[in-house]
């Protein structure tokens, strides 16, 4: 039986604990907490999943050796901004040579790496043994069991092949992938985009606009994923616009409810109160945008994301803004 151990025990790291237990694997989930860690052995995470019953091959700890201790797949479930400071703690308590899998979906502020390259330098893994998991998995509708599929991208196909066979149940599909640059520049941006998107429906606009930021969203995405290497195929498939449109629509994704409240005239602080959960595109925006001008990508929705969660302009500015582009400054 494969031994999971999951680090972080937030709404997605506890879905996934889920799937991997009805995939047939033990899980062992590291909480920072130990109300977390209790109420998971009670067999319920009712701080962020209280409508998930937990199977019983998920255990609880808060000691971060005790949950890597003789694992053979490693999964990283922290919020992102953290994932550096956790693998300084114990980052040396994975064991060698088993797959490392990244569900966070984030660049790191103040050096721009994504989550794999922060695993790679930080923890010493090697890069053929990254993997990344992404696409469109909200938590909730994963907790109910609701037909999902995902994308599990390593640069070894025979390791992304194993982490799939480990999470592949009659409801969650995993489909491999080798784009582990595309995957992980899908996840992070279609964050951003998302908070846009929340920003339109906030300020009360329909379907059209939410649908042009989406697409739009989709172009500056791949601009930014083709420019640092990633495959063209990847934004067409379920990490690219399967996650984006779940993301950017569904009133159960933070980064849509963030920029909702947003949209009707809440600060960043007082939005950040409201929902009291890691929203991932509120915290990359602005390494995202860093990113893209050291490559030379034009960014423009996310470049007003920014200006909206960093300098704190208001949310109504942004359509004018981007109407207001020159037309020969882009293609459709």
């Amino acid at each position: 039986m494969t031994r999971v151990a999951v680090m972080g025990s937030g709404n997605w790291g506890t879905a996934f604990a889920a799937i991997l237990a009805d995939a047939g694997c033990t899980v062992r989930l590291w909480a920072r907490r130990p109300e977390v860690a209790a109420a998971v052995n009670a067999g319920c995470n009712d701080a962020y999943l209280p409508e998930l019953a937990l199977p019983e091959t998920v255990r609880a700890t808060t000691s971060a050796q005790e949950a890597l201790d003789g694992c053979d797949i490693a999964v990283l479930a922290v919020p992102a901004q953290t994932l550096r400071d956790n693998l300084v703690d114990w980052g040396a308590a994975v064991p060698a040579g088993v797959p490392v899998v990244s569900l966070m979906k984030g660049v790191e502020l103040g050096t721009t790496l994504r989550m794999s390259e922060v695993i790679e330098q930080v923890g010493h893994v090697e890069p053929d043994r990254v993997v990344v998991l992404s696409g469109p998995n909200l938590a909730a509708e994963i907790a109910r069991k609701q037909p999902a599929a995902g994308v599990v991208a390593c640069r070894d196909m025979a390791t992304a092949e194993r982490v799939a066979n480990a999470c592949a149940t009659p409801y969650f599909r995993p489909y491999t992938d080798t784009d582990v640059i595309g995957a992980e520049v899908c996840g992070a941006t279609k964050n951003v985009v998302a908070l846009a998107s929340g920003m339109a429906e906030g300020l009360g606009f329909g379907d059209n606009t939410k649908a042009t930021i989406i697409t739009r969203g989709l172009a500056e995405t791949t601009r930014l994923g083709l420019a640092l290497g990633a495959h063209p195929q990847t934004f067409m498939g379920l990490a690219g616009v399967g996650d984006l449109i779940a993301t950017c629509m569904s009133p159960l994704s933070r980064n849509h409810s963030f920029g909702v409240r947003l949209g009707r005239g809440l600060t960043v602080a007082q939005a950040t109160a409201e929902l009291r959960t890691t929203t991932e595109g509120v915290k990359s925006c602005e390494s995202i945008l860093t990113l893209a001008g050291q490559h030379g990508v034009d960014l423009p929705i996310v470049e007003q994301v920014v200006a909206v969660i960093r300098d704190g302009h208001p949310a109504r500015e942004v359509g004018p803004r981007l109407m207001s582009r020159d037309l020969k400054a882009e293609k459709h």
